[in-house]
């Protein structure tokens, strides 16, 4: 039986959030425990999805969890069939990969472990095919929607050193502003 340890979640304002993550090419043991303490970590902060960056570690990794998420719903295919998302998760995703089904985008509320309690609208793709490897080491395929799409593309963003303010429109940002350089302050505080 594997001990989980919750992690300390890196805040905005340290540069490991801005570094593009290294592929993960081999699932060792080491990589085991911190897909362990990340779902652990990710759980504890009531969260919904954990980037590798957002515990401090530079590497192509990620874990998703929508369990539970009734008000903002969720669709997932493999192969082409229809499946409940819960029945997947949490989801591990190594190396992810996605690309846009259709034109079709949806304006949603987004927030981030790493910017504790700043909310803003950001504008995604509405349906993302998804390929990457599983936990096991195997290629993984699927299409999803809502929640799930939403997520995953966040969690992307943060293995390539792009944050969710990035993504807001300036009007959002401008109005978050000094929320944001709050964090940002307090974060270099405890890096000097």
């Amino acid at each position: 039986m594997c001990i989980r340890d919750s992690l300390d979640i890196v805040k905005y304002g340290n540069p490991v959030l801005r570094q593009k993550g290294e592929r993960v090419e081999s699932i060792n043991s080491e990589i085991t425990k911190l897909i362990d303490d990340m779902l652990e970590t990710m759980q504890s902060a009531h969260g919904i999805g954990l980037a590798a960056q957002q515990i401090g570690q530079a590497l192509q990794l990620a874990t998703v969890d929508i369990t539970g998420v009734d008000d903002r719903p969720s669709r997932m295919e493999i192969k082409s069939e229809t499946v409940d998302p819960e029945d997947y998760m949490p989801l591990i995703l190594f190396n992810p990969e996605w690309t846009a089904v259709g034109e079709t985008t949806e304006t949603g509320p987004e927030g981030c472990l790493s910017f504790p309690e700043i909310y803003g609208d950001i504008n995604r793709p509405e349906e993302i095919e998804v390929k990457g490897m599983y936990e096991k080491g195997d290629e993984m395929k699927f299409r999803c929607g809502g929640l799930l799409s939403r997520a995953i593309q966040h969690e992307y963003d943060h293995l390539h050193g792009i944050l969710f303010i990035d993504r807001m429109d300036g009007l959002v940002r401008s109005n978050l502003k000094s929320d944001i350089e709050s964090v940002q302050a307090e974060t270099k505080k405890s890096l000097a």
